[in-house]
């Protein structure tokens, strides 16, 4: 009989092992899928909340200034890629800390009393933007400067969050090759372009819906 009962116990105890892990394993939290964008956003720029930074190098020092965001409103049909819209920066605000410097550069470089505003045109995005959370992008436009529009696609990293949103991007302007003044002198040389680094915040209108 002590014979029977043991192989009784060893006969159950797989199956039983089986049962309880299938218990355990359901009642584990399980993490939600990533969700995808299914639908239009407008995104609103909020200048006071956002700003503008870039860096000039040159034979002698790298040069640091600021611009001030004017605001914007950007409408993104997620499921075609088409965006509306555009984001203001003040070309009349461009600060480095250098008055005679700055003086100069806004009458002979960027002559922003007749083009006070700098402005970007987004057409279209590329990747995949996350219902909440972090997205990577490609985003494509006009960029517009001193009266001139140029085709120009940028990386931007931007996070959903309720109703508002934040976007980071890097990228560099040919300023030289776009027709603007060289404002080298025979003791310091420009590099042709200038890196501009946007940080953007606003709110999210509407919510969107989710698809998995």
């Amino acid at each position: 009989m002590r014979f029977r009962a043991k192989q009784f116990l060893a006969g159950v105890s797989i199956p039983c092992c089986v049962f309880v892990a299938a218990v355990l394993l359901s009642a584990m939290p399980k993490h939600a899928a990533p969700q995808d964008v299914n639908g239009e956003l407008t995104l609103k720029v909020d200048g006071s909340q956002s700003s503008v930074h870039w860096m000039l190098a040159t034979t002698l020092h790298n040069i640091h200034g600021t611009f001030s965001a004017k605001g914007g409103t950007l409408r993104v049909n997620v499921p075609t890629g088409k965006v509306q819209g555009e984001i203001v920066v003040l070309a009349t605000s461009g600060d480095s800390g250098n008055g005679a410097r700055d003086r100069r550069m806004h009458r002979e470089v960027l002559e922003s009393e007749r083009f006070p505003d700098v402005v970007f045109q987004p057409d279209r995005i590329q990747g995949r933007l996350a219902a909440s959370g972090a997205s990577d992008l490609q985003l494509h436009g006009k960029f517009l400067l001193h009266g001139s529009e140029h085709e120009l696609t940028v990386p931007v990293h931007t996070e959903l969050s309720g109703d508002h949103w934040s976007g980071n991007t890097k990228f560099y302007v040919p300023f030289l090759d776009w027709g603007l003044k060289d404002p080298s002198n025979f003791l310091l040389r420009v590099k042709h372009e200038v890196e501009i680094e946007l940080e953007l915040r606003g709110t999210l209108e509407g919510s969107p819906s989710a698809k998995p």
